[in-house]
């Protein structure tokens, strides 16, 4: 059974020392330890301000402008 011509096999390449590896390492190693964002303690972000009190009793609509006075050619 191990060698039937049935089963599809997976070849695995182990490569044993190899400057490849160490660098890749160094790599993963450094982008772990650098991180993103800022530097510094964690912290959670302050909960945004209330907004001001709303304007007491019913709002006056902006005056509507008069119409554009029409000059008859001459």
């Amino acid at each position: 059974m191990l060698h039937s011509k049935d089963l599809n096999q997976t070849v695995i390449l182990i490569v044993k020392s190899s400057s490849a590896f160490y660098i890749g390492t160094a790599i993963v190693v450094s982008s772990v330890l650098a991180g993103c964002g800022q530097p510094g303690p964690l912290y959670l972000p302050k909960p945004p301000a209330a907004k001001g009190a709303p304007a007491k009793g019913p709002v006056e609509p902006a005056p509507v402008p008069p119409p554009p006075v029409i000059v008859p050619a001459s």
